[in-house]
């Protein structure tokens, strides 16, 4: 993504693109959950849509879009189907995350398609062994979102050659050469093939171990020169979530003019003054969601080029993503509420929503009780005395 805001004109069309594609998104959402897989007819949505392309840099071909523009996009998407809206964003957030670590020569190699698919997993590390001309890795990987489908994943792994203290190192590996064990079974987000990857002594060419920066400390630090990077992830992560939730309002709003509200005299939801202040109330808390997810993507945007940033500003960030969340939380339920057990029916793709939406936010970029647990560990350190501030005499 770039620091520079993407032309209005670029951005207009991506969103169009995204609403046109959420319709066929939508026809496709419970064959998805079903499979536990895109079908082929949504990847192509998605990919027409320029949703695999947002991170792909212009020198590519690609649209390089800001923060903001990425997350309106991916929200839109969500609204028809959550799970797919997922897996965009989770390709455009590790291709933020690990193109800058690559050569020029292996970005030429991995942007040959602007749509290019990658897919990722953290811990726990690998193990790679020294060889001639790169290295021979092993591992497992879980919960890989677009494990089947991706033509790229990124994987930590332990190099090391038998002598000394290994390194990490994340190496890019074509999936053909990895098995997937289909461990990901889940309530909710079941589209994204979020399973376990795997490798039994893979050869990977030395240009694709990628050296991992170190930090203050001396420590692997993947972000090091970066703080911001985490947080413009999890602001990506979120634009799913939020969408689920949009896409949920949308499901009541179809049948609010039309459902009658059970054991009443009112002739629809839309009659009754309790309904009305209920599907207010949900409105207000998911459109104010989205409102905030958008500015919380402009505000870490400007921040993506800081090459630290204050601890409490961290915390900061992270308690307005897990706040983003919750109200999209109590709005779903709100919604869920009015609709009653016809909700849960599973032809009903307001529960799906709801399913999606409560497993992604359980991700561990929004571990809501650490965000409370750090924001308040910022707020009782004391206070700092202005520099040159005279000494009090107790």
């Amino acid at each position: 993504m770039t620091t520079t805001d993407t032309r209005s004109a670029d951005v207009e069309e991506l969103l169009a693109a995204a609403r046109s594609a959420v319709p066929v998104l939508a026809a496709h959402a419970a064959r998805a959950d079903h499979d536990g897989r895109l079908p082929a007819e949504s990847t192509s949505a998605l990919r027409d849509a320029g949703a695999f392309a947002l991170a792909t840099p212009a020198r590519f071909g690609g649209p390089e879009a800001d923060l903001p523009t990425t997350v309106r996009v991916l929200s839109e998407l969500a609204r028809g189907c959550p799970s797919s809206a997922w897996l965009a964003a989770v390709n455009a957030e590790a291709q933020a995350a690990f193109t800058p670590l690559m050569s020029e020569e292996l970005l030429t190699e991995f942007y040959a398609d602007l749509d290019v698919r990658l897919c990722g997993a953290g811990n726990p590390p690998g193990r790679g062994r020294r060889v001639a001309e790169g290295v021979r890795v092993s591992g497992r990987w879980p919960y890989a979102s677009g494990s089947e489908d991706a033509q790229w994943a990124i994987t930590p792994v332990l190099v090391g050659d038998g002598d000394g203290r290994p390194e990490l190192a994340m190496v890019l590996v074509p999936t053909s050469d990895l098995e997937v064990d289909r461990t990901w079974r889940t309530a909710g987000m079941r589209g994204t093939a979020s399973h376990t990857l795997v490798a039994d002594e893979v050869f990977v060419p030395q240009v694709r171990v990628l050296s991992v920066p170190t930090g203050p400390s001396g420590a692997p630090d993947l972000f090091a020169g970066r703080s911001a990077r985490p947080l413009g992830g999890g602001v990506t992560l979120l634009a799913s979530l939020v969408g689920a939730a949009r896409g949920a309002l949308d499901a009541v709003g179809a049948v609010f003019h039309e459902r009658r509200p059970p054991m009443s005299q009112h002739s629809s939801l839309a009659a009754s003054p309790g309904a009305r202040q209920w599907f207010a109330e949900a409105t207000h808390l998911i459109e104010g969601a989205q409102r905030d997810l958008v500015l919380l993507a402009a505000e870490i945007e400007q921040l993506v080029a800081e090459p630290t940033l204050a601890d409490r500003t961290t915390t900061d960030l992270r308690m307005r993503l897990t706040s983003v969340v919750r109200r999209c939380q109590e709005g779903v339920n709100l919604l869920l509420d009015l609709n009653g057990t016809s909700g849960f029916a599973l032809d009903n793709a307001l529960q799906r929503f709801w399913r999606d939406l409560h497993v992604g936010s359980r991700h561990a970029q929004f571990t809501a009780y650490l965000a409370v647990e750090r924001h308040g560990d910022q707020l009782a350190m004391p206070a700092q005395a202005p520099t040159g501030a005279a000494k009090v005499r107790r």
